[in-house]
């Protein structure tokens, strides 16, 4: 769902969140207008996955859908899970910007690394989609009721879902909230207007499935090093990956008023199509990352054509019916 900035929470309550925060990303494997909104990303997703009907309504449901999970609080609240505050301003666009260039690209890699970590999480959950044999097992790929995506132990392709959904989430968040696909307004670069990259192509930094076998300091290393200079994220008021939360964003480039492109009718959405850029981008990444997954499935559980099975088991509404 779409953002509105927040009220500030009492010290309290802030350092509460901020160890929660910390110790959520601590057990992680591996070591709105804040987001696209619900329909959007729903449109995104519907877009991007060749899934049966019940099956793909279960992920992109603009309401109830695991890709819409992370805009449930307290996933809302965090920063990492929707791609925020990697904002930064070379010096010849806004001389002595509060972050540096590596402040923000660590702040990025925070939002890499909650996808890696819910991409491994996926893997280890799709086992228990079939059984030794490969057989799909009905009672575990069932989607007869709903899911919960409350993280709690239930049936395998549930779990499936709910980790690709919350680590699907932020991927497509970085497309509205990041200047990689979009162009600037008219006028002068600067704090209201940062520059546009106005890429076409993949972000080599989000190769999930490559960094998921990875140890998390060889694929940080080098995704750092694909990072653009000029590459930012908006500024917004949600604990960022050290458990702050900014009393606002004066003096940065912010979500709220210069860089979101969550709905077409964002300011920076309106300059020339970047509202289609952002969209089209997500789609297409959306698309790799269900076929890596795919391809990670295949490669890790190979006998007796389990890994075919749980893709079958993922795409079909009735997978003990469709996958024999």
């Amino acid at each position: 769902m779409s953002r509105l900035p927040l009220p500030g929470r009492s010290r309290t309550a802030r350092a509460v969140f901020a160890g929660g925060l910390a110790a959520a990303l601590a057990v992680l494997p591996g070591g709105a207008a804040h987001a696209f909104t619900g329909g959007n990303h729903e449109d995104i997703t519907r877009a991007a996955l060749p899934w049966e009907p019940v099956t793909l309504t279960a992920m992109a449901d603009a309401h109830d859908g695991a890709i819409n999970a992370n805009d449930r609080r307290p996933y809302f609240d965090v920063g990492p899970l929707h791609c925020d505050n990697a904002d930064y301003l070379a010096p010849r666009y806004s001389a002595g910007y509060p972050r540096t260039r590596d402040e923000a690209t660590t702040e990025l890699l925070a939002c890499i690394r909650t996808s890696v970590a819910r991409f491994r999480n996926a893997v280890r959950a799709a086992d228990g989609l079939v059984d030794a044999d490969g057989k799909v097992r009905a009672d575990q790929s069932d989607l007869s009721t709903p899911c919960a995506w409350d993280g709690k132990p239930g049936r395998a392709k549930c779990a499936v879902l709910e980790q690709l959904g919350r680590g699907w989430h932020q991927i497509e968040d970085f497309y509205s909230h990041s200047n990689w696909s979009d162009r600037a307004a008219a006028g002068p670069i600067g704090l209201d207007n940062p520059p546009g990259l106005e890429r076409t192509d993949r972000p080599p930094f989000l190769d999930i499935r490559r960094y998921s076998a990875m140890k998390d300091a060889d694929w940080t290393r080098e995704a750092r090093g694909h990072v653009p200079a000029d590459l930012t994220t908006g500024c917004y008021p949600d604990i960022d990956s050290t458990g702050v939360k900014p009393a606002d964003c004066d003096g940065r480039v912010a979500h709220n008023r210069t860089l979101n492109k969550d709905t077409a009718a964002s300011p920076r959405a309106r300059a020339g199509d970047d509202f289609r850029r952002a969209t089209a981008g997500a789609t297409a990444e959306l698309t790799r990352q269900w076929n890596d997954f795919k391809a990670e499935l295949l490669a890790a559980y190979p006998d007796h054509g389990r890994g075919a099975q749980m893709v079958c088991a993922l795409v079909h509404d009735d997978p003990a019916a469709a996958c024999p």
